[in-house]
């Protein structure tokens, strides 16, 4: 993979403007006005937004063709709206009825199953998983490309719809001939909130990894029956300042639960496919998923 600067070569100003432009706080235009005022030009305001966003070919780890892998595109029926939503799946090679291999969800971030969400998947199916994708964009026609495309797109969501195309997923996914039965999931920032919210209602998920997301409905906290792993970047203070009323919430629930909130790192530092990566924080936040999986999933 290209090197990649680290995020602390752009300002807080500036990172905190980009996470109130990824999130939907502010128009590409707003982003462009505010950081012209802070760098002085429209040129370096435009320099700086294109250095942030996503490179998805450079950042790509495994190809679609890999050997080691199969790769398909699935339509799961589901219960609202157009009554179908469309999901990736990656599996290992040789992976049969006969071969079973366990399975996890792969929840994207706000923008669709993109390029960066599909490699996740492919990553997982190399250590051994089954991995399921599903993209909530599907009834507005799938992730449209672009990123900016599919940022215009996802408030137009009918979000209802959406935990019951994720509920219809997981179902999918957990009933997978060539599956084990045994189901977990990792999500990134909207991601993470989905995922929290599947622990609170799908009573057979084993193992819930929320990288960055919103917490559930704490009230809802006592019907979790799978073991979580809470992941959250220490100058996200939006969302990790979540994490202490979650975790009193766990605890008081007994469910078992571990939470890392990762010292001067970005939201988003998990993904590789922009300057916000910290490979440090990312590589120990993802062998500690795959060792999660590996021990509730096996």
């Amino acid at each position: 993979m290209a090197e990649m600067p680290e995020s602390t070569a752009f300002s807080r100003e500036i990172l905190d403007l980009f996470d109130a432009f990824v999130h939907g706080g502010i128009s590409r235009r707003g982003f462009i006005e505010k950081a012209t005022t802070l760098t002085g030009s429209v040129a370096a305001a435009t320099t700086i937004l294109s250095a942030l966003s996503p490179d998805f070919a450079s950042a790509e780890v495994i190809a679609p063709a890999d050997k080691r892998i199969t790769v398909e595109t699935v339509t799961i029926p589901s219960p609202q709206g157009d009554g179908t939503i469309k999901a990736y799946v990656a599996k290992p090679a040789g992976t049969s009825p006969k071969k079973k291999k366990p399975v996890v969800l792969v929840v994207h971030e706000n923008r669709g199953l993109n390029p960066h969400i599909e490699d996740i998947a492919r990553r997982l199916a190399v250590d051994g998983f089954i991995a399921v994708a599903p993209d909530a964009l599907t009834s507005l026609g799938g992730y449209p490309g672009t990123e900016d495309e599919a940022r215009a797109l996802f408030p137009k969501l009918d979000q209802a719809k959406v935990q019951m195309d994720f509920l219809a997923a997981a179902a999918y996914a957990q009933a997978l001939p060539d599956g084990t039965g045994k189901l977990g999931a990792v999500g990134f920032c909207y991601g993470g909130g989905i995922v929290n919210m599947l622990a609170t209602k799908v009573p057979t998920l084993r193992a819930a990894v929320p990288f960055y997301g919103a917490p559930p409905k704490l009230e809802d906290v006592p019907a979790i029956k799978a073991e979580l792993l809470v992941q959250h970047a220490g100058n996200d203070t939006r969302l990790a300042g979540t994490w202490p009323d979650y975790d009193k919430a766990l605890t008081a629930a007994g469910v078992r639960h571990e939470g890392f909130i990762y010292p001067g790192v970005e939201h988003g530092f998990n993904n590789d496919t922009t300057p916000r990566f910290n490979k440090a924080a990312a590589d120990l936040a993802w062998n500690r998923t795959i060792a999660l999986f590996k021990r509730t999933l096996a």
